[in-house]
């Protein structure tokens, strides 16, 4: 495969990963906006349900005021008739039957608020179930997604002999490597000037007399007889 294929082949292979980020990341926008949606949506049967429980509530206040008001009607209709009042006994019996009639009706509309609020909360429930396990497994996608993304772009200044953090090392290892060059100078300068130092104060010595230089040969000579007369 000559240099310029391999060259093409990687574009494609960048071409297609940048495509799948875009897709990947085309996927997490249609999910947060589905969710977003799905919120507003049980906002909605909330107040909905909010409104059936405040209907229901009102039915159930208007089925007690009218089982009080048949029962204080009934007792009534028993004084009246208590009192041979027929004439007044039919009268609240028909203001009775009237109470029966409203009350039956009342408590068919009680029982369909109650009906439509048990499923309208089974509903809300469900959804709300449903929409959380949604969000957590978005947020877990998310996260792994950022993860993951860090975890490459570790891998890619970790990789290769070329990448920064290589060059980085290597520049340090070149750094430490110039500065025990210069310390080793360093100390080879200070060896350097001391002994100069040293030769030079000897010959100030030997100038001064204080002590003697090199013997030459006949002062050797003569140590060595006077050592052996001795």
């Amino acid at each position: 495969m000559s240099i310029w294929a391999k060259v093409a082949t990687a574009v494609r292979g960048g071409v297609s990963e940048a495509g799948e980020a875009i897709v990947d990341n085309q996927v997490l926008r249609i999910l947060d906006q589905e969710i977003r949606d799905a919120g507003n949506e049980l906002s909605k049967s909330k107040e909905a349900l909010t409104g059936i429980i405040a209907k229901r509530k009102l039915a159930d206040k208007k089925v007690e005021s009218l089982k009080s008001s048949l029962t204080e009607y009934e007792g009534y209709a028993m004084q009246a008739l208590d009192k041979s009042d027929e004439g007044l006994a039919t009268e609240i019996s028909g203001k009775i039957a009237g109470l029966e009639t409203e009350l039956v009706a009342e408590e068919g509309l009680v029982k369909s608020f109650a009906d439509s609020e048990a499923q309208l909360r089974k509903a809300v429930a469900q959804t709300e179930a449903n929409l959380k396990r949604v969000k957590q497994q978005v947020d877990t996608v998310k996260a792994t997604e950022n993860v993951q993304k860090a975890q490459a772009a570790v891998a890619a200044r970790h990789s290769g002999a070329g990448s920064s953090m290589r060059s980085a090392l290597d520049s340090l290892e070149q750094l430490k490597n110039k500065q025990a060059e210069r310390a080793a100078k360093f100390e080879a300068a200070s060896e350097l000037a001391q002994s100069t130092e040293e030769v030079s104060l000897d010959d100030k010595l030997k100038s001064a007399g204080i002590i003697g230089g090199a013997g030459s040969g006949g002062d050797v000579l003569a140590r060595l007889k006077a050592k052996r007369s001795a």
